[in-house]
């Protein structure tokens, strides 16, 4: 059972279980699936893509806590504005604006991570770590948002162990923001691990680690 296996990585690395929570990664996963995993009660569900979690949320209960863990365009964020708890990939300063304009036309603050893109993958979204800083500085200024931490997606490996390393090092980003002591900004989420090394990221630190096909199965169908 993955939330055992959670609260085992936590142990094991001196930290209380209830510090890590399980995104189940739901993407092109039917709502029913969704619906059978709220019943065994799990609370947070991870979508990659806008037109999906916009058609699921309208057949779920409205109760649902929507994650946004995939790339986001500007152009769609309008889509998902007030729909999603938290949005963990943030990683320019232009859609920073466009989310903080939608959830601000509606009152509302948005909870963002800001994404890194530690191994500078071209084929991966998220700022270069030495952007960092100054990314984080001027999302800061914006009112309707609130950045909670980072978000990070190492490189495949077969071996887990492999990606400890890009684990390790976003922890000690988040430091090094915390330690410039920007007003607003926190640095308590670190959204790391996935289903083949969330236990690794459990011990460097992750707080929510973002688990599909461990969960729901391999993938049903292919996204069109």
């Amino acid at each position: 059972m993955i939330r055992q296996r959670i609260a085992d990585a936590a142990l094991r690395a001196g930290r209380d279980p209830a510090a890590v929570r399980l995104v189940a990664v739901s993407k092109t996963k039917p709502a029913a699936a969704i619906a059978e995993a709220l019943d065994c009660g799990q609370l947070i569900f991870g979508e990659n893509y806008v037109q999906e979690l916009v058609a699921k949320a309208a057949e779920l209960p409205a109760g649902v806590c929507w994650h946004f863990i995939g790339n986001l365009q500007g152009n769609k964020v309008r889509q998902i504005a007030g729909l999603v708890d938290m949005i963990h990939s943030v990683d320019r300063i232009s859609l920073a604006r466009e989310i903080d304009r939608q959830w601000g036309a509606l009152g509302k603050t948005c909870d963002i991570l800001i994404e890194v893109n530690l191994a500078s993958e071209a084929t991966k979204g998220g700022t270069s770590r030495q952007a960092l800083l100054d990314l984080v500085t001027e999302v800061a200024g914006l009112p309707h948002l609130r950045i909670k931490g980072l978000m990070t997606m190492p490189p495949f490996f077969d071996d887990p162990e492999a990606a400890r390393p890009y684990f390790r090092a976003l922890k000690g980003l988040a430091g090094e923001v915390e330690a410039a002591g920007i007003a607003g900004v926190e640095m308590g989420e670190l959204s790391m691990g996935m289903s083949g090394d969330f236990e690794v990221a459990i011990a460097e630190g992750a707080t929510l680690v973002r688990v599909g096909s461990a969960l729901f199965g391999e993938r049903e169908y292919q996204r069109r």
